[in-house]
């Protein structure tokens, strides 16, 4: 009896060992699949749809947004992607079980909470590529009449980054690539130093912040300054850089020169409702009227100006709308013009006297893009487009100096980024849907303020830019064109291609002399 009892303890306890085994087995396991799942979310999805899973261009994925959908919809979207925006096809990219591992992970992971990013975490992730900059070109190492026929513009590439995710700089007087920077991960804005031409500066999806020589077209430097969110504004003197982050919730100045971080700023305050609130960072401007940056705070609703001086100090302006975003100025740079999403109005701030003068309809959803702003018949004139989420697909024209609305231009859909200079006789505005309709640009009269012409660009037309003189527009068709497009401004006749994978955002040099992210020359003044 003694013996089988012996016997029956050590199949017993052999069971368990093996049950025990297999149950550390299978944790590992699913500890390695969910490592490697989140790595393919990071690696393919984050760029666009966020690093924390809640969003950035593109949707939230999270188990609470794809609560309820199929997995098999979900795969097969991945596979073939979402025809008419950024999303790609991963079919031959990933093997079907990575899409199936991705899909499961997707939807049982919730977001996750606001990560850190401290100024520590910055100044490791600090790059040195060029150690000796004094051993660089004194000249620009190809032909150009002047730095400001520089024209950049942001190429995502397929998929948001690896190949074709790049800086490419045009000189806009021959139509000529001359230059080309690889980011990495994709290239979302891209900033001029005003005091000093040789200088751009590259914000990718993820928050990286390249320092290009536009002499000799390479990065010298780079630096993370947080895992998304595009703003990004570089002083009037050239000494300094703001970034701000979605995620996580901070803003940064760094050295201009070095890219060395110098202060962080928590993005928080109370809402227009009387919340506080974490808040992730809407337009970063720099401006030619003084020594700040201005900043807003997109779920606070406040506009933060930043003083560049010992411990750069902060003024703050509250209750100036609900979800804020883009910006832009006028005036010399002194007035501020803010778009609220959620109350359907551009708010204007004096940036001198450091308060909101004036809350102005502006359509569903607005969204100014880098800002439009020209004189007509005596009267700065000011156009602000808006994503019409509602039957209101309008073209906001104010009055800038009576800050009042003139008119709303009815045009053919939703529109996002608006294009004026003093040179050219109309105003570009984009047209964002997910039919023909994104092919086209439309082009509103400044002297009739109606739409003269509407211009199929092919792919997805987007992001109008004039050069600095004013004689072209440029503009991305993206998507499904893979070139930018350029245009006489005056004849609308097309001029020249420039081939370029999934091509996005435009920025004219000439903006940091004439245009101040938006401002033509003739509306720099006092």
């Amino acid at each position: 009896m003694k013996t089988t009892i012996m016997r029956l303890a050590r199949i017993f306890f052999l069971g368990f060992s093996i049950l025990l085994c297999w149950s550390g087995t299978v944790q590992a396991g699913n500890a390695t699949a969910d490592k490697k799942a989140h790595r393919l979310y990071q690696d393919n999805c984050a760029s666009c749809h966020g690093a924390d899973y809640g969003g950035y261009l593109a949707p939230a994925l999270n188990a609470e947004t794809l609560q309820g959908r199929s997995p098999t919809a979900l795969r097969s979207l991945i596979m073939v992607g979402s025809f008419d925006t950024l999303m790609p096809p991963f079919y031959g990219r990933l093997s079907d079980d990575d899409i199936r591992l991705l899909v499961g992970h997707i939807q049982k992971t919730p977001r996750q909470p606001n990560p850190e990013w401290t100024l520590e975490d910055m100044k490791a992730s600090l790059k040195i590529y060029v150690k000796d900059e004094s051993k660089l070109p004194t000249a620009p190492t190809y032909r150009i009449g002047g730095m400001d026929d520089l024209i950049g513009v942001a190429a995502r590439g397929k998929y948001g980054r690896g190949n074709g995710s790049e800086a490419i700089f045009i000189d806009s007087g021959s139509h000529r690539q001359v230059g080309r920077v690889p980011t990495v991960t994709a290239a979302h804005i891209i900033d001029f130093n005003p005091a000093r031409p040789r200088w751009a500066y590259v914000k990718t999806d993820t928050a990286e912040i390249y320092k290009v020589d536009l002499y000799s077209m390479q990065a010298v430097r780079s630096i993370k300054t947080g895992f998304n969110g595009p703003g990004m504004g570089v002083s009037r003197d050239g000494k300094y850089i703001m970034a701000g982050a979605f995620v996580p919730h901070v803003a940064v100045i760094l050295d201009a020169d070095t890219l060395e971080p110098l202060k962080t700023f928590q993005l928080e305050g109370v809402d227009p409702d009387g919340k506080f609130v974490s808040s992730d960072s809407g337009m970063v401007i720099g401006t030619p009227f003084a020594d700040i940056f201005a900043i807003a705070l997109e779920n606070a609703g406040q506009v933060w100006i930043v003083d560049l001086q010992e411990g750069f100090p902060v003024t703050k302006i509250k209750n100036v709308g609900r979800h804020l975003h883009d910006a832009f100025l006028t005036h010399g740079g002194r007035k501020l013009m803010v778009a609220s999403y959620d109350d359907s109005i551009v708010a204007a701030i004096d940036l001198q006297q450091r308060k909101l003068i004036k809350k102005l309809p502006a359509g569903c959803v607005p969204h100014v893009g880098g800002g439009a702003a020209v004189v007509v018949d005596g009267r700065t004139l000011g156009f602000g487009t808006n994503f019409g989420t509602c039957d209101k697909t309008v073209v906001s024209v104010w009055d800038l100096d009576k800050m009042e609305l003139l008119k709303q231009v009815p045009v053919s859909g939703g529109t996002e980024s608006p294009a004026a200079h003093a040179n050219a006789p109309y105003v570009a505005v984009d047209i964002i849907s997910k039919d023909r309709r994104a092919r086209t640009i439309q082009l509103i009269d400044k002297k009739t303020l109606e739409v003269a012409k509407t211009l199929d660009v092919g792919g997805h037309a987007y992001f109008p830019e004039y050069s600095a003189d004013g004689r072209y527009l440029y503009v991305s068709a993206g998507y499904n064109g893979d070139e930018v497009v350029v245009y006489d401004s005056t004849t609308l006749k097309k001029v020249a291609a420039i081939a370029m994978e999934s091509p996005a955002g435009i920025f004219s040099r000439g903006r940091v002399k004439y245009m101040t992210r938006g401002l033509s020359p003739d509306v720099m003044q006092e």
